[in-house]
């Protein structure tokens, strides 16, 4: 009977699971990551944005370079030109990287401010603190978790339950990831351990990348609108294992944060093994189910 009841469990799993959307660097990858935040999306729109202006400068450019050395060459020009300067010309080349600068400048403080300007009344508000070479997370509020999060180790990837590649990659997948709920605002306090170095807490889907700086608290903020999980890595070269630092974001329904936090603060290991049964899906739902019946 116990077992009929767990694999009803598992098949429950697996019926109301969310679809998990894992953003992470892709082979030969020409673009930025899809935009899980407005804030990304606001990145998005001003690099395409200012493509506009890149492009048809870069072409102009190398016409007048062309033209330069085919008109000019010695053998089509023995006799150059003395002449000293054009009023005119000058008056273009002045005035046109004028106007471009201010059709460039200003979305780009609009989008500065968005990033900048901390919204009132954040849902959630994490400390992430930086050392060499982890990620340490506290979660502020009535209910206080507080976990390291290393790399994941190819041999560990078993015992956590962390075996698909695709899903968790190598380099990537860490052991305890930062958890979220879809929609919320999230108020991102960071900073380094007092005798440490600089860091840097960057995520691409999200759009945010700021210093971990010793004795300085930096904030951020960021709010996911898709479920999933997210990658980002340290971006500021901190010694050896800098390379081996990277930041994982799992964003859930509000259920299934709620869920988490509560079994988290007596049970983090416990709370992410719940988590991943019910996001990805069979293997995890049926461990799980089978662990609750024996």
């Amino acid at each position: 009977m116990k077992r009929t009841y767990a694999a009803l469990a598992a098949l429950a799993c697996l019926l109301f699971a969310s679809v998990g959307f894992a953003d992470q660097p892709k082979p030969w990858q020409m673009g930025m990551q899809e935009p899980a935040t407005s804030i990304m999306e606001f990145n998005s729109w001003f690099e395409q944005y200012t493509l506009w202006f890149i492009v048809p400068i870069t072409i102009f450019v190398l016409m007048l370079l062309i033209l330069v050395v085919v008109k000019f060459r010695a053998a089509a020009n023995p006799v150059p030109s003395k002449t000293s300067h054009n009023t005119a010309i000058e008056i273009v080349w002045t005035v046109a990287p004028v106007l471009i600068l201010f059709a460039i400048a200003i979305p780009s403080f609009n989008l500065l401010t968005y990033q900048l300007k901390m919204p009132e009344n954040p849902d959630i508000t994490i400390k992430a603190t930086a050392t060499q070479w982890l990620w340490s997370y506290e979660y502020e509020g009535e209910q206080a978790v507080s976990f390291d999060s290393y790399m994941l180790k190819e041999t560990d990837r078993a015992a956590i339950g962390k075996e698909d590649v695709a899903r968790y990659p190598r380099l990537l997948a860490v052991d305890n990831e930062v958890v979220v709920p879809v929609g919320k605002t999230v108020r991102l306090l960071v900073t380094a351990a007092p005798t440490d170095v600089i860091h840097a807490f960057a995520m691409p889907a999200f759009g945010i990348k700021i210093d971990a700086i010793p004795g300085r608290l930096n904030e951020t903020w960021f709010r996911a609108d898709r479920e999933g999980l997210y990658y980002g890595q340290c971006s500021e070269l901190c010694g050896k294992d800098h390379a081996f630092m990277p930041i994982a974001i799992r964003v859930v329904t509000d259920e299934q944060y709620a869920t988490w936090l509560q079994a988290a603060t007596s049970d983090l290991s416990g709370a992410n093994r719940a988590l991943m049964a019910a996001v990805d899906g069979a293997p995890a739902a049926v461990q799980t189910a089978e662990n609750i019946t024996n």
